[in-house]
């Protein structure tokens, strides 16, 4: 059997899953699953190559689907609800198709089903690499090392929440080298088969991750699909503007559920 997927489980209910991006953890959709546990099951799980999971050589879509379906096995889940921001979009993108029937419905924060051809980590795995090769001996030394190659400072406090402390010198929860080796696979994408299960993409307004030029691509691969943009706001939409995410989350779900009151 392989090695299970870090998670947490908060709450009561019907189970919505949660999956994280790219160099994140399962506490970046903590504000999401705190208030969802309030009527719900939350399933927050760390990625493979990610937080507190197994670290692999190998990381795409098929794999990491697999390995949150073989938690939802694990735990006995029947039916769940999917909610993924960006890389964890497609993570929850693939599952659905993987799992059929048993997704009742499925929420994308800002990610499309395509395949991107824009780098847009370049400067980021060279401030990872070099808190790797410089071991410093203090996080404030390691933010300093990422602020020469990462000018964002809210970018550098985002991948801060994953550094940790290993034999006296910081170092990076996730696999640097293989999620680097393994770039290409993550923004890549093989189109999935037709889901059917009612899916509801939020996109950031000012982010580009999902445009009008992916509608093709997203009717081609979803039959009960709908969109809202979050206005003034950007990839992170859930963090920048959880109150607004969480608001459109829930009508969607309830919408669903009052639709489909046999799920």
């Amino acid at each position: 059997m392989s090695a299970l997927l870090n998670y947490k489980l908060q709450g009561k209910g019907p189970t919505v899953v949660l999956l994280h991006g790219l160099f994140g953890s399962l506490d970046n959709l903590g504000l999401l699953a705190r208030d969802l546990s309030v009527d719900h099951q939350v399933l927050s799980l760390d990625l493979r190559n990610h937080g507190l999971s197994f670290h692999s050589h190998q990381h795409d879509y098929q794999l990491m689907a697999q390995d949150v379906k073989t938690v939802l096995d694990h735990l006995g889940l029947p039916q769940v609800t999917l909610i993924g921001h960006s890389m964890g979009g497609k993570v929850a993108i693939q599952l659905a198709s993987l799992l059929g029937n048993r997704v009742e419905t499925l929420v994308v924060l800002d990610m499309a089903p395509v395949a991107y051809t824009e780098s847009r980590h370049d400067r980021v795995f060279a401030g990872l690499e070099a808190v790797s090769q410089q071991k410093p001996s203090s996080r404030a030394a390691a933010m300093e090392t990422l602020s020469k190659h990462i000018e964002l400072e809210g970018v550098r406090q985002f991948l801060g929440k994953s550094m940790t402390r290993q034999d006296n010198a910081i170092t990076w929860r996730f696999n640097v080298e293989a999620l680097k080796a393994n770039y290409a696979n993550i923004l890549g994408w093989q189109p999935v088969a037709l889901i059917s299960a009612p899916t509801l993409f939020i996109k950031g307004s000012d982010s580009d991750y999902l445009t009008e030029a992916h509608q093709k691509a997203v009717q081609c691969q979803f039959n009960d699909v709908k969109a809202h943009v979050i206005a003034n706001t950007g990839h992170w939409l859930h963090a920048e503007k959880p109150n607004d995410v969480l608001r459109v989350t829930r009508r969607f779900l309830s919408q669903r559920r009052v639709s489909h009151p046999s799920n």
